[in-house]
């Protein structure tokens, strides 16, 4: 970043209605169909690169593919070795998805560097944008692959996991043009590293309900995931008496209810089950084997544990008096992270310092500083969304809570001390 001021400075308003045309065009590479849908390593995300790379050039900074399939924007600061505060979000969507999710956290930070550029300031440090080529774990049964990257912790057992078609994690990366086996290099250095920020839409209610344009996160939800698989016996539908099966599906929607009941009276603990898949799946025959997923959620360990053994006491129940096996696998956990009182603090002031309010409120999404609080500091700055809507078409926030959320950031980075 220079002091020469290469455009006018933006005015008020401005900032919001840009942003919301980025986020507009950014939409168009998905996939066909409602909603964005951009999964990590398909062609959408290949052609949404060159205009990420040009956002990072409007602010100041040189855009480079890593071995992860992360795009990153370097100032000179920070490509000359200094220490670096980074910023960023994923760039990829669930199915069928909204514009903001994800991508909202890679435009804004992006259009506030480049309106500090506008009027002239230098921050003294280097400063990253990043936008992570996986977060969501659509494509692939793994996730955070971009960000666990920078922390260093990408394993090789995740570079072999297929997606649906049996291309691996590493196949797709190499025919992106990454060389994953350079994924280790990609690891930031602890001590050359300010910190993260990470500004995503809320996907709740909770700012709506306070009338609040943004919040201020505290701590990032634990998650844990359990593929459960629901054995029976296949038979005839017309002449297999009913008291003689063995139904799988049957038995597997006894647990779905008995899963929900949990949840339902379990303080601070959400989950769903999601995915559900039957075999043989046909019209006239007895469902032989069902499997379905389990998610879990909670700011506490003690109480996604809790969760866990009153969910896995009552399957066995069920299977048992069915009787059906059940095999029960553990396919992702992680504890849940809290955000470095420094960052919420200064987060805080830049908020007062642009006349907005904003409160403190706990996330019950994972993200992408799940992975990397094991490299820094990380902060989270929410933005209010329309009805707490996410991972679906309808998803929206204003331009007016854009333009808010953009001189949040400006006036935070303006504050952080000096390295």
């Amino acid at each position: 970043m220079t002091n020469t001021v290469a455009h006018t400075a933006f005015n008020q308003g401005e900032l919001g209605t840009a942003l919301i045309e980025r986020l507009d065009e950014a939409a168009q590479y998905s996939e066909p169909g409602p909603g964005v849908t951009r999964l990590f390593c398909s062609q959408a995300h290949r052609q949404v690169l060159p205009l990420i790379s040009r956002w990072m050039e409007h602010a100041g900074l040189t855009p480079q593919l890593d071995a992860a399939g992360n795009l990153v924007g370097r100032c000179p600061k920070a490509q000359a070795g200094e220490k670096t505060f980074i910023m960023g979000s994923h760039q990829d969507s669930v199915i069928e998805g909204g514009k903001y999710d994800g991508m909202l956290g890679v435009a804004l930070p992006l259009l506030a560097l480049e309106a500090l550029k506008r009027e002239g300031v230098t921050l003294p440090f280097g400063v990253e944008v990043v936008a992570f080529g996986d977060e969501e774990g659509v494509r692939f049964p793994t996730t955070l692959v971009g960000s666990k990257a920078l922390a260093g912790s990408v394993t090789p057992d995740q570079l072999e996991a297929q997606d649906a078609e049996g291309i691996s994690l590493r196949e797709a990366l190499m025919a992106f043009g990454c060389t994953p086996e350079d994924i280790p290099a990609t690891a930031r250095e602890p001590a050359n590293t300010l910190g993260f920020l990470e500004v995503h839409i809320e996907q709740g209610p909770i700012l709506e309900q306070r009338d609040h344009a943004v919040g201020i996160v505290t701590a990032l939800t634990g998650i844990e995931r359990h593929k459960v698989t629901l054995s029976g016996k296949a038979g005839h539908a017309g002449t297999t008496p009913m008291n003689m099966r063995h139904d799988a599906l049957v038995g597997a929607a006894e647990m779905v209810l008995a899963i929900d009941s949990v949840l339902q009276n379990t303080d601070e603990l959400v989950g769903v089950v999601g995915r559900l898949d039957v075999h043989p799946n046909a019209v006239n025959v007895i469902p032989a084997q069902v499997t379905f997923t389990v998610e879990l959620r909670s700011p506490e360990s003690a109480t996604r544990q809790y969760g866990r053994e009153a969910v896995t006491a009552a399957l066995e129940a069920v299977a048992k008096r069915r009787g059906l096996t059940i095999n029960i696998e553990n396919t992702y956990s992680a504890d849940a992270v809290a955000c470095a009182d420094w960052m919420m603090t200064a987060l805080e002031q830049a908020c007062t310092q642009v006349g907005q309010p904003a409160e403190r409120m706990f996330s019950g999404a994972g993200h992408d500083g799940l992975a990397m609080q094991a490299l820094t500091d990380i902060g989270m700055l929410f933005v209010r969304c329309k009805e707490g809507l996410s991972h679906h078409p309808d998803e929206a926030i204003t331009a007016e809570d854009g333009e808010a959320a953009t001189r949040v950031v400006m006036a935070f980075l303006q504050q952080l001390p000096r390295p």
